[in-house]
């Protein structure tokens, strides 16, 4: 085998690796909506292991207020009680996969209670998703309220 010919099977046997490696971390819409409905019950019923094993340690979470949090800081504000989601709902969503990411954007209604004080908040989302491992990851939150009718 030349040189030339030895180069070409490599590239090639690489091409196929990374083939191979995307589609065993392909993430499914199906697997993202469980995910975020196990997310959501970790996150109203104040289930702080499970919410550290579904939050990535990079997570950045954009608030509608436009505060910004770390996972370390989020989880801390959650169990400090500062803030206590009482319910979540997922109004409508889309889900797009690229191999080993996913993004969902879409609508929810979340009741919470900050500070003592109990509101409801309509907010349109982007969130994202990784596959890490076997698991799947929640790694970016970013919304925006959307204004009463």
């Amino acid at each position: 085998m030349t040189v030339k010919m030895a180069g070409i099977a490599a590239i090639l046997i690489g091409m196929t690796a990374s083939v191979a490696a995307a589609a065993e971390c392909r993430i499914t819409e199906d697997e993202i909506l469980a995910a975020e409905a196990r997310r959501y019950e970790a996150q109203t019923g104040n289930d702080f292991p499970a919410l550290d094993r579904i939050y990535g340690d990079d997570m950045i979470y954009i608030h509608s207020t436009a505060a910004v949090d770390t996972k370390a800081s989020y989880l801390g504000t959650l169990k400090a009680g500062t803030v206590r989601y009482r319910t979540m709902r997922l109004l409508d969503s889309k889900v797009r996969v690229y191999d080993c990411l996913a993004i969902m954007t879409g609508t929810a209604r979340f009741d919470v209670t900050v500070k003592g004080e109990d509101i409801t908040v309509d907010l349109r989302f982007t969130e994202t998703w990784a596959r890490r491992g076997n698991e799947l990851q929640f790694i970016s939150w970013q919304s925006t309220r959307v204004p009463p009718k």
